[in-house]
């Protein structure tokens, strides 16, 4: 693969460039401003339509076949945050909301990442399940679900026991409109498979690529209004947004071996866990964790991590899963 052209590809995608005019227009000081509620519409639809294509992927591979790795895609989902959340916290000194943010990115994986890997991996002619993007569906809302839940017991920058408030906060983590929807609509694509994507493809899967490009338009605006929270942490996040990729990218091909995928299966399962969520991620934060500065989780995301997956990591990854299954 040309890197440079994956590069190019990517990080010059209308969704990215958007993100970059937000940020741009902050910088400015102009006074362009999303309505709230346009906002939250953008956010639940995004929600919408990735649990639903979600859904679709695992009807048609089949729940037998998909059951096993997808299983342990989202254990390892689920775990990741609990070792970053106290990386951040007290490696990085970061506020314990910030970090359960952070930590939530980081465990949820990235859309975008897994389609350069997947380009990447018919360049060089190297097959994979075709079930595979089921992983990037129930990989979303494990991490969100602990993030979640890591960051409401430290509201108020308390860290003490949840003290009786564990009803309430598994109900708020669980059933908040973020993850309800994503769920909720994994079940739903689930159960519909592709006659019911074929009335609503149009809904959810034609405009998706615009309104993202909104959203991201919005949440760069939002992130440069707080891009000098970065001098306190700059130099950490830099580092961490790279190591961390590398270390769960290694987890993943490990884990993508442990559950019989082939060098392909492996190498995508790598990908998703090395990358780090600027979509679903974002929007439950937002909404769950208003208090989190998205400066800091999506810089660490978006212009730490994504670029250094298209660059670099993803022919590491191979490579590793090469070196455990050896070449195709």
């Amino acid at each position: 693969m040309d890197f440079l052209s994956a590069l190019s590809a990517n990080l010059l995608s209308p969704a990215v460039l958007f993100f970059a005019l937000g940020l741009v227009a902050a910088g400015l000081r102009s006074d362009l401003k999303f309505p709230e509620a346009l906002y939250v519409t953008l956010t639940l639809y995004l929600l919408t339509a990735l649990g639903f294509k979600g859904g679709v992927a695992i009807h048609e591979a089949g729940i037998a076949t998909v059951f096993l790795p997808a299983l342990a895609a989202m254990a390892l989902g689920a775990v990741i945050p609990l070792w970053v959340y106290p990386l951040l916290r007290y490696g990085g000194k970061f506020r314990p909301v910030d970090a359960a943010a952070v930590a939530a990115h980081y465990g949820s994986v990235s859309a975008v990442t897994f389609i350069a890997a997947t380009n990447y991996l018919k360049s060089i002619d190297v097959p994979y399940e075709n079930y595979a993007t089921a992983f990037l569906a129930v990989m979303e809302s494990p991490a969100i679900v602990v993030g979640v839940l890591l960051g409401k017991r430290s509201v108020d920058g308390t860290e003490s026991a949840f003290a009786g408030s564990w009803k309430k906060l598994l109900h708020e983590a669980l059933f908040g409109r973020s993850v309800l929807l994503l769920v909720g609509a994994l079940v739903v694509g689930a159960l519909c498979g592709t006659a019911g994507m074929d009335k609503v493809g149009a809904f959810f899967v034609t405009p998706f690529q615009g309104v993202l490009a909104l959203f991201l338009l919005e949440m760069g605006l939002v992130a440069g209004g707080r891009l000098g929270d970065l001098r306190k942490v700059g130099p950490f996040l830099i580092a961490v947004g790279i190591l961390l990729p590398l270390v769960h990218g290694v987890l993943g091909v490990l884990l993508g071996q442990a559950t019989g995928l082939s060098l392909g299966g492996c190498t995508l399962m790598g990908v998703l866990a090395a990358s780090a969520s600027y979509i679903a991620a974002p929007a439950a934060m937002r909404l769950s964790l208003p208090d989190a500065n998205p400066a800091l989780y999506l810089t660490a995301s978006l212009a730490i991590t994504f670029p250094f997956n298209i660059t670099v990591g993803i022919p590491i990854y191979y490579g590793f899963a090469c070196y455990l299954l050896g070449p195709s």
